[in-house]
């Protein structure tokens, strides 16, 4: 929790701070999720889930390809400790989850907020594509810009 804390203070991730940030990282469609440690410290996270209610990219990638939903992963809640940027732990976690979603015989796809311009340079970088970008309404007053990716075939 305290590297997500560390990230949320310096990066706004998550957008809103969860009630309960241990339920948010393990929540109930889970697949799996994995960490990095640098040394002997936690420095990232990242899981594989399927698809939610509000989840864009499943239905998407599922009207593009031609193919269910239910053939879809979600790679969400990637995180990386401010202190240990820059050593390819964003990509080698995300790299986890795709090849366990391939595993499985499902197309790995995100969500991210537009405004996490980092993180989507990144998947851009790793050579996602990115599908979309639509608004999503979050709550009475939170309409947030999200870009829906999928990882190349």
């Amino acid at each position: 929790m305290r590297v997500l804390a560390d990230v949320h203070q310096r990066d706004g991730y998550p957008v809103n701070w969860p009630a309960d940030p241990h339920k948010w990282l393990s929540h109930a469609s889970l697949l799996g999720a994995w960490v990095a440690e640098l040394g002997d410290r936690l420095v990232g996270h990242v899981s594989l889930s399927g698809s939610g209610e509000g989840d864009l990219a499943p239905g998407l990638w599922s009207e593009r390809s031609g193919t269910s939903k239910d053939l879809t992963a979600m790679v969400s809640r990637l995180f990386v400790a401010p202190s240990a940027r820059g050593h390819g732990i964003g990509a080698l976690l995300i790299g986890q989850a795709v090849e366990e979603a391939r595993r499985r015989g499902l197309h790995p796809v995100l969500d991210v907020v537009a405004s996490d311009t980092a993180a989507a340079a990144l998947y851009e970088r790793l050579g996602w594509e990115r599908m979309a970008t639509v608004e999503q309404r979050w709550s009475p007053s939170q309409l947030v810009a999200i870009h829906c990716y999928a990882a190349a075939s």
